[in-house]
Formats: structure tokens, C-alpha cells, sequence
């Protein structure tokens, strides 16, 4: 069921996102597979001997090693990765990116994130090896250091690598945002439109960056089709987050997953390791191993996660209906923005507690209606 089908907005976004749902699951258990497969097999260990065997200095082994095992799961993960993020966009008409652009997008992603993978790993290597008995808690302090180096630097370097922006060229609404900002106590660099246009047909909007950098992302989906009321409802909500610290509130969340999965490989790791034949986290073959703890740990407690999520978007909403007073606009663009997204208006309990970090389209617009 695509978009050339007569079906009905709502029929056509009940089939999308149960294809969603079921992709995301399906991708979930598969790496939770590989990566036992690959570590109970031996071919972890096998895969470092050969490495090692070809006389590389001891520094490159890890590289390579991840460098091989990287590419052998984007290989494997393929037609999943292909079906989810290309295929099933274009057959329900979100996006009208052409396969080239979609490829090459995706060789960026893997090559950034293959640069952040191995800072995060050299460092909890070279952690492990000096410190035998706290490590835990000082990887776990480096890993949230390095997270918000990242949050400072995406809007400054990874954005631009995928796509291009400008000041926004519409004078009102530029200054209509920013007078929204300094009511809200938002200090910005300035207001950017986006071209989200030439990957996806969904609408969005973001405030990124910190102190001297922050700035506010728009889609020219969203500046194109919805009206300056709506835009500034939708920028309230983004305000509304930083100024009730919900960014610094997510970190701590983070954070504490983080300790806590670190904690779980201290105190555990010795009985997983024999159980897997491997005598130490030290060894680079135990990598599968790790990555498998994090899979777990984010899936079982992402019903948690997303559940304060919620929380904290239900606020956001609040305080920028408050702010606005823009009651109407606020219902509008929700209802723009589901048909445009093709969002899930009333999922279910359980869809709902493992899917969705934001309220419902439907219990947004219920809040709302409240004022």
C-alpha cells in the first residue's frame, strides 16, 4: 500500500508505521543475533588473528578490526537498511531522494560514525588497561564529556555534511522568531532554513547547538506550507525545552544509562566472558560483547526512557501554548504535521510505551483543546 493507491490518509499511515514498527524490530533482534553469533562462533577472535597476523603496529589492530566488522554488518544489514530508510519512503511518498543521494548519505553516516565509534572505544580501552578497578565509572564520565562535545559540534560540522542552509529570507517571520526568542530568554546566533526538501517530504524544526552557537534549524517543508503562527507555536514548544533544561535533563537520563550499562559490564562481565570463552574485556575481540550489553541494556529500558520523554514534550507544549496563546494554530499545524508525516495519531499501549518518545498527535491536540 503506497501513495499511487486510493486508500485513505489514515489507512495509508496505519500501514506505514506498522511496516515501521515491525522493521525496527526485525533490525533490533538481527544485531542482537550477529552479534552472538559472531562472538560465540569465534569469528571475533579469529578475525583479530588475522589482523594481527599481517603485521600491522599493535596501535592499528583495533582499527581495523572495527573498520572490518562495521563494514561486514552494513553489508549484511543491507536490504533491511535499504527497505527501511530508502524503499519504504519513496513508496509512501515521504521522500524524492534519488538512490546516489541516498548512498552517498549513507557512506557519510557510516564514515562519521565509525570516527565516533573508535574515539569512544580507544578511550575505553586505553581506560581499562590503567585503571583495573574504577574503570567503569571513568569510561562512563568520558563517554558524557564526548556527548556533549558532539551536541556542540553537529550544528557547526555534521549538519552541513548532509545539508545545506541559509539565513532565513523571510524578513517577518525571521524577526517574528526572534522576537519569540527574547521573550522566552533564548539567546541565538540567528534563524536558518534548512533544504530538508531534497531528502524527505516530512516537516520539522529544531533549536541545536550550545551558548554562542545555538541557532534554530527550519525545514523549508515546514516554512512553505504552514503559516507564521504555526511555525511560531511549533518554535515555542522548541524555546519551551530550553528553557524548562529538558536538554540537560535527557543528558542526565543518558548518563545515567550509560553508568548503569558500565556497571553492568563490571560487575558481570567475568562470568559472560568465560561463558563466551574469552579471558578478558581487555581483548579486542570482546567488542561484540560490549555493543551486545548496550543493545540490551537501551531495549529494555527504552519503554523508561521514552515514557520521561513524553513527559518532558507534554511540557514543552504546555508552556508554549502559554507563551503563544496560540490555541488554534497549535491544533492546525498537529494536524498538518500528522498528515504530512503520515504520524500515528492513537497508537496502541504497547506501540506507544516502546516507540514513542513524543505524546501522540492525537493527545497533543486533547492538551490543547484543555486551554
Amino acid at each position: 500500500m503506497g501513495c499511487s493507491e486510493k486508500t485513505t490518509l489514515q489507512e495509508r499511515a496505519k500501514k506505514y508505521y506498522s511496516l515501521k514498527y515491525a522493521l525496527s524490530l526485525a533490525e533490533s533482534g538481527y544485531l542482537i543475533a550477529l552479534l552472538i553469533l559472531f562472538q560465540a562462533s569465534g569469528l571475533s577472535a579469529r578475525l583479530v588473528n588475522v589482523i594481527s597476523r599481517l603485521g600491522p603496529k599493535a596501535y592499528l589492530v583495533f582499527p581495523l578490526y572495527l573498520a572490518a566488522v562495521y563494514c561486514a554488518y552494513y553489508i549484511l544489514n543491507f536490504p533491511l537498511n535499504i527497505y527501511h530508510s530508502f524503499v519504504l519512503e519513496r513508496s509512501f511518498c515521504l521522500s524524492n531522494q534519488k538512490f546516489s543521494a541516498w548512498f552517498k548519505d549513507q557512506f557519510k553516516s557510516a564514515a562519521i560514525s565509525y570516527i565516533i565509534l573508535l574515539v569512544l572505544f580507544a578511550a575505553f580501552y586505553y581506560i581499562l588497561a590503567h585503571n583495573p578497578y574504577n574503570w567503569w565509572i571513568i569510561i562512563s564520565a568520558v563517554w558524557i564529556f564526548f556527548s556533549l562535545i558532539l551536541a556542540k559540534l553537529t550544528p557547526l560540522i555534521i549538519i552541513p555534511l548532509f545539508f545545506k542552509y541559509k539565513v532565513l529570507d523571510d524578513q517577518a517571520l525571521r524577526q517574528r522568531i526572534a522576537g519569540l526568542a527574547k521573550k522566552m530568554g533564548v539567546a541565538l546566533l540567528d534563524v536558518f532554513e534548512i533544504d530538508l526538501s531534497k531528502k524527505t517530504l516530512k516537516a520539522n524544526a529544531a533549536l541545536v547547538g550550545w551558548g554562542r552557537s545555538r541557532r534554530v534549524l527550519l525545514a523549508d517543508t515546514l516554512k512553505n506550507k504552514y503559516t507564521h503562527e504555526e511555525i511560531e507555536v511549533i518554535l515555542a514548544h522548541e524555546f519551551a525545552h530550553y528553557r524548562l533544561k529538558h536538554i540537560f535533563k535527557l543528558i542526565f537520563i543518558n548518563s545515567l544509562v550509560t553508568i548503569l550499562t558500565f556497571y553492568l559490564i563490571f560487575q558481570s562481565s567475568g562470568y559472560v566472558l568465560e561463558l563466551f570463552g574469552l579471558s578478558s574485556l581487555q581483548d579486542t575481540a570482546a567488542l561484540p560483547l560490549i555493543l551486545l550489553y548496550f543493545v540490551i541494556v537501551g531495549m529494555i529500558l527504552r519503554p523508561a526512557e521514552n515514557y520521561f520523554s513524553r513527559r518532558m514534550e507534554n511540557n514543552a507544549d504546555i508552556m508554549a501554548l502559554k507563551v503563544t496563546g496560540l490555541k488554534g494554530p497549535f491544533i492546525s499545524m498537529m494536524d498538518k504535521l500528522a498528515s504530512q508525516n503520515l504520524a500515528d495519531r492513537n497508537p496502541s499501549l504497547i506501540i506507544k510505551l516502546f516507540f514513542f518518545d513524543h505524546p501522540p498527535i492525537d493527545e497533543r491536540i486533547k492538551t490543547a483543546q484543555s486551554f
